[in-house]
């Protein structure tokens, strides 16, 4: 039986290839968002476990004001930290955004050409049973035609 050949399947193989490429460089982008995220949660861990500590350990009986301006630098130190993740992660959005919208016009591009196989093997098909239905006709023809004359 004859296959059908699509005269584009090496175009698109390579769609499918940027497609596999565009969603690597997706995932890429969301471990950098994802590490980021496990950064500023814990920084909030570690602020939230000195600031506890704090409250039980030194607020209580002669208060060391050393102490406590150290750990008020310490909360700077630590917000400022935050701040930066925060601005890294906005970028890491932008990023990850703009990665999404190029793997969506991938894919697009992609599912454009498999529309346009299965067009092309459609036809392909309707043409092929055409032709087997013609042959049928035909052999039947010709086996009554051989009936007739016996």
């Amino acid at each position: 039986m004859a296959q059908f050949a699509f005269s584009l399947e090496g175009v698109l193989r390579h769609r499918q290839n940027i497609e596999h490429e565009k969603q690597r460089d997706l995932a890429m982008v969301q471990v950098k968002m994802t590490a980021l995220e496990t950064q500023l949660r814990r920084l909030d861990a570690e602020v939230h476990t000195s600031n506890e500590g704090v409250r039980r350990n030194h607020l209580t009986g002669l208060l060391d004001m050393s102490f406590l301006a150290a750990h008020r630098r310490y909360l700077a130190a630590t917000q400022k930290r935050a701040m930066e993740i925060a601005q890294q992660m906005s970028v890491v959005q932008r990023q990850l955004e703009a990665a999404r919208m190029v793997l969506a016009e991938a894919a697009r591009d992609r599912k454009i050409l498999e529309k346009l196989r299965e067009k092309q093997e459609a036809v392909w098909r309707q043409d092929v049973n055409r032709k087997e239905s013609a042959e049928q006709d035909e052999s039947a023809t010709q086996m009554s035609y051989r009936k007739s004359i016996l």
